[in-house]
């Protein structure tokens, strides 16, 4: 490995990983994603199976096969605050481990790797984390056509890191570190490697469209609707007690009400929300309807990120 004290990685994670586990199953109401991104990196630790798939159904090997494997193993995640997107991005590794049977290496890119604006350091200091990362995906990529072990390389607050080349005021040192970000997915892209690339942004609108254009999917994170809302507070809320008709009442108290459009976010009820009703109520009694509605008014929502109030100038 690369010797990471000048903080290339926030950290290497391996998986299989009960804890990993424990939060991606906490992650309701994001199925359909969930769903698409095991598709995807089962894909690309047995890129045969696609092979098998068109001989089956199709007779042949038909050309958009080869067409899906020549797209870049991008994945971007963007949305709102609290939404889900680096849970998700830090935990789906460990749903891949456990289907596919092999280890799964993540490794997230720290915003060190912006460097100090020395010039060539922030361009060194991605090439040597993608240069890692593709070595670590070769030794896993197996003789034929099935991998022995996959590798998620998350980029955290991509837009610090992608941000767009078309900016004026933007300094040459970070112009050419974004080419040196888009030349490593593209290298990563090659060589049939078990590897994936996860950025994760609140502004998407920011990243350079040379990034956007390679991803092969953009999710976006909205904040829980009412009906995800509630699968995230009904199983804690009926263990506490609470009716079927509280928790719908709760359940609409944290959407958007008449004095403010937006509702809570994902973290907002699960790092604010509930945390704060069960310290409301200990150690003097119980968690009652009464005091979560207390609680809910004095722990409002996140407001939504405003571009405008955050752009970099």
């Amino acid at each position: 490995m690369i010797d990471n004290k000048v903080g290339i990685f926030e950290e290497v994670r391996e998986y299989p990983d009960a804890a990993a586990a424990r939060r991606f199953a906490s992650l309701v109401g994001l199925d359909v994603m969930k769903e698409r991104l095991l598709k995807e990196a089962r894909l690309l630790l047995d890129p045969d199976s696609l092979t098998a798939w068109s001989n089956k159904h199709h007779r042949q090997k038909t050309k958009i096969v080869d067409l899906f494997r020549d797209r870049p193993p991008l994945f971007i995640f963007a949305g709102d605050v609290g939404t889900g997107k680096t849970i998700l991005a830090e935990t789906f590794g460990d749903a891949v481990s456990r289907e596919a049977g092999i280890s799964v290496t993540l490794y997230a890119l720290s915003l060190n790797a912006r460097g100090t604006g020395a010039v060539g350091e922030m361009t060194g200091l991605l090439s040597a984390a993608f240069a890692e990362v593709k070595q670590a995906a070769k030794r896993g990529a197996g003789r034929g056509n099935k991998h022995n072990c996959g590798v998620i390389l998350l980029i955290d607050e991509a837009d610090a890191l992608a941000q767009s080349r078309e900016l004026a005021q933007m300094h040459h040192e970070d112009r050419a570190g974004v080419n040196a970000l888009i030349r490593g997915v593209d290298d990563l892209a090659t060589g049939n490697l078990p590897a994936i690339v996860v950025m994760c942004t609140n502004r998407l609108e920011a990243l350079d469209p040379a990034v956007r254009r390679r991803a092969a999917v953009t999710f976006t994170f909205n904040r829980p609707n009412e009906a995800q809302r509630t699968a995230f507070l009904r199983p804690v809320l009926e263990e506490l007690g609470f009716s079927s008709q509280q928790i719908h009442s709760l359940v609409v108290a944290t959407g958007a009400t008449q004095g403010r459009s937006y509702g809570y976010t994902y973290s907002d009820l699960a790092q604010r929300l509930l945390p704060g009703l069960l310290l409301a109520a200990y150690p003097s009694g119980p968690i009652t309807f009464d005091l979560a509605k207390e609680v809910v008014e004095h722990h409002p929502p996140t407001p939504p990120f405003r571009e405008s109030q955050n752009a970099i100038s």
